[in-house]
């Protein structure tokens, strides 16, 4: 989820990255010769191998600051859904679909990781402590499988965001771009199949949708807002988008901030992260 923040900085640091990886036609001939059906979310190692040819000694600014801050993050998620997967409480409340569901997402996550690693070499950071009850907010993460399941909802949910957050900024270079954009739909689809399993589950998550409604349409609280902070927006490029005729009237409030997902700064990202290290 955060390969978006890495070829940002990146491309700060080395604005002449179109000169240094192969030419655009080149680079994609080299990804799409992986093969056709290369899953999406095995990209980022595929693409370590350019970062290595690409910049080698290149500045522990890049190594240290913002690589292991995404190392950081990608271990987060990966261990979260490893525990999750550990715990007897989660999996026997858990239909056989759902568990093969959550192993799918943990591999993914687990090559992000893989794919992090593989660029840092041994300059990458040791995994850290996590607090997945994030200072007991949820202190039942890991024996409770709906509180698992809206967790799990939060760092999706973040990670979507937090990926057209960093988007604009490659819009020079369309080799990364693709390539980051593949990735961002490989969150989005985890985000919208998390929310899609919240809600056959019922009660507090019947009425969650595969996308965004509102500030905080999670049902755990004011716990999570900070993740859903700007999503109630209804305007877009000037316009607000609850003026414009839609289907028996104008377009609801609700389909308006449907619409759209906002995005997150990295400072908002880190601050929803905090609670939960240790």
């Amino acid at each position: 989820m955060n390969i978006i923040n890495i070829l940002d900085e990146i491309e700060r640091v080395d604005p002449e990255i179109n000169e240094r990886i192969n030419p655009r036609r080149s680079a994609i001939k080299n990804m799409s010769s992986l093969g056709s059906k290369i899953a999406l979310a095995g990209i980022p190692l595929a693409l370590s191998s350019l970062f290595k040819k690409a910049y080698g000694q290149q500045s522990t600014t890049v190594i240290n600051d913002v690589l292991n801050f995404a190392l950081t993050l990608e271990y987060l998620e990966a261990e979260f859904y490893t525990q999750g997967l550990l715990s007897s409480a989660i999996t026997s409340a858990a239909t056989p679909a759902a568990i093969g569901a959550l192993t799918t997402i943990r591999d993914h996550e687990n090559q992000h990781v893989a794919f992090l690693k593989s660029v840092l070499g041994a300059a990458a950071v040791a995994k850290p402590n996590f607090d997945f009850t994030a200072k007991n907010t949820f202190p039942t993460v890991f024996s409770n499988y709906d509180t698992f399941l809206a967790v799990a909802q939060v760092f999706e949910d973040t990670g979507v965001r937090a990926y057209k957050g960093q988007a604009p900024a490659l819009l020079g270079n369309k080799v990364v771009l693709t390539a980051a954009l593949n990735i961002h739909s490989v969150e989005a689809r985890h985000a919208a199949h998390i929310r899609y399993m919240r809600r056959g589950r019922g009660g507090a998550a019947a009425a969650v949708k595969p996308w965004i409604t509102g500030a905080n349409d999670t049902g755990i609280g004011a716990a999570v807002d900070k993740s859903y902070a700007g999503e109630a927006n209804v305007t877009q490029a000037m316009v607000n988008i609850t003026t414009l005729p839609g289907v028996g009237g104008n377009i609801s409030t609700n389909a308006a901030t449907e619409a759209f997902d906002e995005p997150l700064t990295k400072a908002q990202i880190l601050e929803i992260v905090t609670p939960f290290l240790a």
